[in-house]
């Protein structure tokens, strides 16, 4: 669950935005399909809210994670007709079982909606019905719609609709003061999806589902899924997606009948749920409280576990500084599946971390030769590398996976390290101001920055500097 800071910086995030659509006016271009609010504002609107997103709440950088989410996205967009922007997917590390999209083609899944699945297809079905309220613009609409209102009494508005989708009570609490402050009644709905746009998501979501083959039944599963998980919460903290995406008891009885409609073949579609599974693994294991993830494991029988299971087991007990233990979960999960690459790269992290280095080195080697495409692997050989004072290969080792990984704080932080501990001390403060702006410590970048400016003496280290300058500099104040 987030907490009170996290709360607060999730509402600076809402008046930031809120304030930065002030200039879409009723007297915007006249091209506009929906009057004063065009596609280009869309998508402008979009690209600045995403921006604020990454910055100021907890968004997934494992490449892993986010590489699944985009595949399946994208699996899924691929149904859709053609859109006049891309489709962009982020996966936020928040407990509440929810999703949602915004104007410009951006939709986020919360780990929470992904951890309390059962199956891809339910998961997809859920991507499904918000790509379909990105193609129908069901949110420009509304957007669209406010102009007929003081753009200030926008603010509580949104920012409670936002809030509430965070599954924390705290912060739902507080956007339904904002909201009931900010607009009466019948205004407050403006924001909110109407049922008819529930039903036309739905509808339009159960289309690309199908089309992009999977079992329509998904759909109605994970209605159901969110409905169960209602009965184990408290009714302060029921699932998300039920308070923001009301009426699940009639879409699953119209969903339903649409089936008789469909082809029986349809309902024989099995979905491979192999990389679901692991991607479950490693949000319960890694970003869940690990007495909570431990107690799932701990109710599962013995005979029952699997490898993926053991594997969970062994990162938890790990991050309980349980080294002895998580070091058993690591080998049974080995022993029954030695050659499952995910498992071979934790146990190889895991050994990294007690500095068994011997032991991690080849596991970690052999992951990454099954797959080729897993950054967080190499990241974890580059250091071994660093380790053994081998910075011939350690620093273009990690280049390679910045290269893979772009944005990330700690990739760029250890490189900066590698750099430092190698004697290339421009190389050092460039990557370690690139780490401090990657985590949004503009103070420690520029620090960094001016270091690196007092050692740049060739045109390539002058220019690799201009880059850094640009992402530094101070924004330009509008006209």
């Amino acid at each position: 669950m987030i907490n009170k800071n996290s709360i607060l910086s999730i509402v600076s995030v809402l008046l930031i935005f809120l304030f930065s659509i002030t200039w879409l006016t009723p007297q915007a271009a006249a091209s506009s399909i929906l009057g004063g609010f065009t596609v280009k504002d869309e998508i402008k609107l979009g690209g600045e809210f995403n921006k604020m997103i990454h910055e100021r709440m907890p968004v997934v950088l494992d490449p892993q994670i986010n590489g699944y989410i985009e595949h399946l996205v994208k699996r899924v967009a691929m149904t859709m007709p053609p859109q006049p922007f891309p489709i962009t997917s982020a996966v936020i590390n928040n407990n509440a079982m929810n999703a949602f999209a915004i104007p410009g083609g951006y939709i986020y899944v919360f780990t929470g909606l992904i951890l309390n699945l059962k199956h891809e297809e339910e998961l997809a079905a859920v991507i499904g019905h918000e790509l379909a309220h990105v193609s129908l613009r069901h949110v420009a609409r509304r957007m669209e719609k406010m102009k007929m209102v003081n753009i200030a009494s926008m603010l509580g508005t949104l920012a409670g609709m936002m809030l509430g989708m965070t599954g924390d009570s705290n912060a739902g609490a507080i956007g339904q003061a904002m909201a009931m402050g900010s607009m009466a009644g019948a205004q407050s709905a403006y924001l909110s999806y109407t049922q008819q746009n529930e039903r036309e998501a739905d509808h339009l979501g159960m289309n690309y589902l199908v089309a992009a083959g999977f079992n329509p039944t998904g759909m109605v599963e994970s209605f159901k899924a969110m409905k169960r998980r209602q009965w184990y919460v408290s009714n302060n903290n029921i699932p998300s997606y039920l308070s923001t995406h009301p009426g699940l008891d009639a879409r699953i009885d119209y969903l339903k009948e649409r089936f008789v409609r469909m082809p029986p073949n349809y309902f024989k579609r099995r979905a491979d749920d192999s990389i679901f599974l692991k991607i479950q693994t490693l949000i319960r294991a890694r970003r869940t409280d690990p007495k909570v993830a431990l107690a799932h494991y701990n109710n599962i029988p013995k005979a029952d576990l699997t490898c993926l299971d053991e594997l969970g087991l062994g990162i938890i007990l790990s991050r309980m500084k349980q080294s002895h233990d998580a070091e058993a979960a690591f080998k049974k999960a080995l022993k029954e599946c030695p050659s499952d690459p995910l498992i071979l790269r934790e146990a190889g992290r895991f050994y990294f971390s007690i500095g068994k280095m011997d032991k991690a080195s080849p596991l970690l080697r052999e992951a990454f030769i099954r797959t080729p495409q897993d950054a967080m692997a190499l990241f974890f050989i580059a250091r071994i590398q660093a380790e053994r004072k081998d910075y011939a290969q350690a620093i273009p080792t990690m280049r390679r996976v910045a290269e893979m990984v772009p944005g990330d704080q700690e990739i760029h932080y250890h490189l900066g390290r590698m750099l430092g501990e190698s004697g290339d001390y421009f190389g050092a403060h460039e990557q370690l101001a690139y780490a401090a702006l990657y985590e949004h410590d503009f103070k420690q970048a520029r620090f960094h920055q001016k270091k690196a400016e007092g050692l740049a003496k060739t045109r390539s280290q002058k220019k690799q500097l201009s880059k850094l300058q640009k992402l530094l500099a101070p924004p330009e104040e509008d006209e």
